[in-house]
């Protein structure tokens, strides 16, 4: 049994943790993802990855359970996935020829030792100017209504963007596995040992 543990039903931040190559188990937890009112972007994902490692942590002693929860930041407003089609198009026009922040909170739990880390990290795409014909074309192509920002970087969402920035590109995909290896290395679960 693996002593790992992603709490999440993203497929995405599952093919992450797959690069690292321990064996974990997955569960998706049933969190109210709803944001708190006046909760700035920051607190908001710190709570959600807390909130979804936390769910887990009750029923799995000495286990190491990672949370994880993204949301798109414009204009100083916090943008989670698309309800339609329709509100992806709007997103991405929005978008256009703009630049957007990606706020990926990260939750490590050692329930071994009862102790928790919390962080998020920052990742920023600059959009090129989008047309509407591409947006709808794009959207219809990838539907990206699971997805913060109404995209997705690991399939054609690469095709929207004029500039990335930040430390680690796999936050935008939805899992700081920069941060997250180091966290791993310190509870004693070294993917290179």
């Amino acid at each position: 049994m693996s002593r790992l543990v992603l709490a999440s039903g993203s497929r995405f931040r599952r093919q992450l943790l797959d690069r690292l190559e321990l064996p974990y188990a997955w569960e998706s937890p049933d969190i109210d993802e709803t944001p708190r009112p006046g909760e700035s972007p920051q607190a908001l994902v710190h709570r959600l990855a807390l909130a979804k490692a936390e769910r887990l942590a009750a029923d799995r002693p000495n286990h190491l359970i990672i949370g994880s929860d993204q949301v798109a930041v414009f204009d100083g407003e916090a943008l989670g996935k698309p309800a339609d089609a329709a509100a992806a198009r709007t997103q991405l026009a929005r978008f256009s020829g703009q630049r957007v922040s990606f706020l990926t909170g990260l939750a490590l739990i050692d329930t071994g030792r009862a102790s928790h880390r919390v962080c998020h990290e920052r990742y920023d795409v600059l959009f090129r100017r989008l047309g509407e014909a591409e947006i709808a074309r794009y959207v219809q192509r990838e539907r990206p209504l699971d997805s913060a920002g109404s995209f997705r970087m690991e399939g054609l969402g690469i095709t929207l963007f004029e500039r990335l920035e930040g430390d680690d590109p796999n936050t935008l995909i939805g899992l700081p596995l920069i941060r997250l290896c180091q966290w791993l290395r310190e509870a004693g679960l070294d993917p290179l040992g």
